[in-house]
């Protein structure tokens, strides 16, 4: 084969790529969101979930291979479930703490407005869930509710340290921001993007899922039992969505805010 053809060949191989940037993010933003694509796709060769490839992080910019979109269907939904599950069962070192390898903080919400959001490692779930997560989240909002209706929060991250909703759960190797439009889909299947990855509950994902309304979510989960089962999820599912709730009331107020303490009050007791 001549030089010129290989060249030409060589080209062609070239990956299609994806510059996600903004001038401005915050100190590392892109250096975390590498990190935690890279931890979440160790679990590919295990037959994890599909995850975007990282190309290169240079300042504020991103570098990735570009998904071709296409369309869901019922089976790619089934076999991404149990991929997920696959996923999730890699782990992590503790509940809350970050990708393998990152010291730093992660980061929660859109490119245009990312938040900051704790990776401290916690010694269980209930810790992880109060301390690492809703009490910062709650934090943000604090103006949005009476001293009456911020005591139902109180009440609810009492029950959480008390280890009231601990299982034998371990740490799970999770996306942490899986609302369906983190979820992509081309020729080959699911193909997650944009992550908040940390070690949590395997049911963070699965309710953020169900948050706007993921393609063929029934067919996801039916997938994800068959590797996994999570006997339950439905009675906690809104516990596991209370952060993104009130992170989106941060974000983006509206009815968030109310959203959040309903969901407060169930688990309340």
């Amino acid at each position: 084969m001549s030089a010129r053809r290989e060249e030409n060949n060589q080209a062609v191989r070239e990956p299609e790529v994806f510059v996600k940037t903004r001038h401005g993010a915050p100190r590392d933003f892109f250096a975390c969101e590498a990190a935690g694509l890279d931890w979440l796709r160790e679990g590919q060769g295990h037959g994890g979930a599909r995850v975007v490839e990282v190309l290169g992080v240079r300042g504020h910019a991103l570098r990735l291979r570009r998904v071709q979109s296409s369309s869901a269907d019922p089976q790619a939904a089934f076999e991404f479930g149990k991929a997920l599950a696959i996923t999730h069962d890699m782990g992590a070192a503790a509940w809350g703490v970050g990708p393998d390898g990152w010291d730093g903080h992660g980061f929660f919400g859109p490119l245009d407005e990312p938040l900051r959001m704790d990776l401290t490692p916690r010694g269980s779930f209930g810790e992880y869930w109060a301390k690492g997560r809703i009490l910062p989240a709650l934090a943000k909002v604090e103006g949005s509710y009476s001293t009456r209706q911020l005591q139902v929060f109180d009440r609810l991250v009492d029950r959480l340290t008390d280890g009231d909703f601990d299982t034998e759960e371990k740490p799970s190797r999770v996306h942490g921001d899986l609302w369906w439009g983190n979820l992509m889909w081309d020729a080959g299947g699911a193909v997650l993007i944009d992550p908040a990855a940390h070690g949590g509950h395997r049911e963070e994902d699965l309710a953020l899922l169900t948050l706007f309304g993921a393609s063929h979510f029934d067919e996801i989960l039916r997938g994800y039992e068959t590797v996994h089962p999570v006997p339950g999820f439905a009675q906690r599912r809104e516990l596991h969505l209370l952060y993104a709730v009130l992170m989106h009331a941060a974000l983006f107020g509206g009815g968030y805010a109310g959203q959040a303490l309903k969901i407060a009050e169930k688990y309340a007791g």
